[in-house]
């Protein structure tokens, strides 16, 4: 089964945000579409809005006038659900509430044709429990846009237990037609992107519990080391801790109380006070008229540093390497163990421990340790932390080095992983339970935290660039630090280590 031919009658139920802009996106595809909502006027209201919004991309001279007329002109405002009858595929966006969906389910199964497809755009229900019940469950797939549907390039295809596959290849083929960048994915909680992208949240607000380093600084780092486009601070006022949070406790409650997924009491905090970000005008940050936005923390540093001492290959670090160069200093290269030695100061890439506790594992003295950055070649800004002896003046020697270089220095605690290399490990970690248990592939993964939420990088071919076993390493070492099942490493990266194979192979 191919991509539907544009001439089929698609209808999409649910006149909101995201209703609407299936409905433009199905339509600017080339299909006429029915928009249905049980509001009286709201699906009228929903096109009229829609052509308001193609008006602007014909000013900014984004759209031809002819084309928007054409889009418009395929759009139908349904007064009826009989009126859909005639459909092919009828897409559900509609309140996130299992009972009432599958209501809608079973009228429009007896409506429409018995090769009808009905898709849900659901973000967290089980295809499988929608399906149940029906007559012809096998037509039932997952369609999840993601918000706005117009502007975002992912969809997930989502298939339950009954789903017919050739209906989900068909679905898939009609969304790539449809412009998009879909992915298949089996029905779990939180299909891929709610559920690998947990620990971009979890993590970060577990150092601000911690005492790692404020907001602003942890934002800032996940930004200018780690390449995302917002820290995870800033990107939960955006989208609203009461809907952020609720996701999060749906996956939890989901994996019958799995620790990977726990809820964090900061943002529970968050919650209860009524601070659900930017539309309550108060969330970590304030966003009060006036209201000035807090700053990264960064360290100065007075040390003259002309040169340092390359040991061994830096691993993922190494483009650092070529950035000391060019800022005119002066690199000796030896053979070692993967550090860099300036004045007094040893510094390494993090691999999961405490600083003070790998310094006196290893013996080292004046241990600093830097944190993972998506590109050490051009990042603006790194993450460190330094073992407990280590002194005021190695810490200012190995600043100067770093800032020599031209980045911005934040200090976290020390707290095992600094991070970005936590977050991007437990991302990994995610990714690849989610491939071990069948949900999606490496490939259809990492697209969809790419193409779904933006990342920088796929989060399995991150965990490949850093590698496998230094991957592994991290999260073996953050299990010890807290000796918690959080961070058991998945038995994915301990097969792909043990094989010396690729997570995409």
């Amino acid at each position: 089964m191919s991509a539907l031919d544009r001439n089929t009658q698609v209808a999409v139920i649910g006149a909101g945000a995201m209703g609407a802009g299936i409905a433009q996106v199905a339509a600017q595809a080339g299909h006429p579409v029915k928009l249905y909502d049980n509001r009286p006027g709201a699906a009228a209201q929903a096109v009229a809005g829609i052509d308001r919004q193609l008006a602007r991309l014909v000013e900014k001279g984004k759209l031809p006038a002819g084309e928007r007329e054409a889009i418009v002109a395929r759009l139908c405002p349904a007064d009826t659900l009989d009126t859909l009858a005639d459909a092919r595929l009828v897409i559900e966006a509609i309140v996130e509430n299992l009972s009432v969906k599958q209501a809608l389910l079973h009228e429009l199964e007896a409506l429409c044709a018995d090769d009808c497809i009905l898709a849900s755009n659901t973000s967290s229900l089980s295809i499988t429990s929608l399906a149940a019940g029906l007559k012809r469950p096998q037509q039932v797939v997952g369609m999840h846009f993601f918000n706005p549907a117009p502007l975002m390039a992912l969809v997930e295809v989502v298939s339950g237990l009954a789903t017919d596959p050739a209906v989900a290849a068909c679905l898939y083929d009609t969304a790539k037609a449809w412009g998009k960048q879909p992915v298949h994915a089996r029905s779990t909680p939180g299909f891929i992107v709610n559920r690998v992208a947990r620990p971009f949240y979890a993590e970060s607000l577990r150092l601000l519990q911690e005492g790692a380093a404020d907001c602003a600084s942890l934002d800032a780092l996940l930004r200018d080391a780690g390449g995302f486009r917002m820290g995870a601070f800033e990107l939960t006022d955006l989208i609203g801790h009461d809907v952020n949070y609720a996701v999060t406790c749906s996956v939890f409650e989901a994996f019958y109380g799995d620790f990977r997924f726990q809820p964090s009491l900061v943002q529970k905090e968050l919650v209860d006070a009524g601070r659900l970000g930017r539309k309550t005008g108060q969330g970590f940050y304030s966003y009060a008229e006036g209201a000035e936005r807090p700053q990264p923390t960064e360290l100065q540093s007075t040390a003259q540093v002309a040169s340092c001492v390359i040991e061994g290959h830096l691993g993922v670090m190494q483009p650092l390497v070529e950035r000391l160069r060019e800022s005119g200093i002066a690199v000796t290269e030896r053979a070692g163990n993967g550090v860099i030695q300036v004045g007094d100061a040893t510094l390494a890439l993090s691999d999961g421990r405490l600083a003070t506790q790998r310094a006196r594992e290893e013996g080292l003295r004046n241990l600093v340790l830097v944190d993972l950055a998506l590109d050490y070649s051009t990042a603006s800004r790194i993450a460190i932390s330094w073992s407990a002896d280590t002194t005021r003046e190695a810490r200012d020697q190995a600043v100067g080095l770093l800032t020599r270089a031209g980045l911005k220095v934040t200090a976290v605690a020390d707290l095992p992983g600094l991070v970005v290399l936590r977050t991007v490990a437990m991302l990994a970690n995610e990714a690849a339970d989610a491939v071990l248990q069948g949900v999606g592939s490496a490939a259809d993964i990492d697209l969809a935290m790419r193409a779904g939420v933006n990342y920088p990088c796929g989060p399995l071919a991150w965990a490949s660039r850093i590698g496998i076993s230094q991957t592994l390493r991290v999260l073996d070492n953050l299990q010890r630090s807290y000796g918690e099942s959080r961070y058991r490493p998945s038995l994915l990266l301990r097969r792909c280590e043990a094989q010396g194979g690729n997570l995409h192979d």
